[in-house]
């Protein structure tokens, strides 16, 4: 995660400062969708606290450079573990039991969603589904 960050940070002439690597870090190291309050405690030290609105400015740089997703319906972030072109259509998959968040592409959803926004002449800046159910290892746990 860090390597591929590295790497599109020096394609596109960005700077991948400090505070926007740490950021990074907390998000790929928890494993759940992080709000900017949690990843502010996370990184902050003792007698340095990091303030909320620079972990969302950090945040900002991150997604717009698809190194982070805002998750809408948690108001939080998790790392982008695919290398999805600009653009995509992305369909986040939530588990309500244990809080799995999985990530995907569906040409077929995005054809779609082409056509519908065509029809009503619609220009959308960002195409993401948020489907909210059971993952797969819960529903076996369930049906054992």
């Amino acid at each position: 995660m860090m390597a591929r960050a590295e790497r599109l940070c020096g394609e596109r002439g960005l700077q991948f400062t400090h505070l926007r690597r740490e950021v990074l870090r907390a998000v790929a190291a928890d494993g759940r969708p992080l709000g900017a309050y949690d990843i502010a405690e996370r990184i902050s030290a003792p007698g340095r606290r990091v303030a909320p609105v620079s972990v969302y400015r950090a945040l900002d740089f991150l997604t717009e450079n698809g190194l982070v997703h805002r998750i809408a319906t948690r108001n939080a972030f998790v790392p982008c573990v695919h290398d999805h072109g600009d653009g995509a259509g992305l369909v986040f998959m939530i588990c309500r039991n244990c809080g799995s968040i999985d990530e995907t592409t569906s040409p077929e959803i995005e054809r779609q969603i082409d056509r519908t926004l065509a029809l009503s002449g619609f220009k959308a800046r960002s195409r993401i589904l948020e489907v909210e159910g059971e993952c797969g290892a819960c529903t076996a746990r369930a049906a054992s």
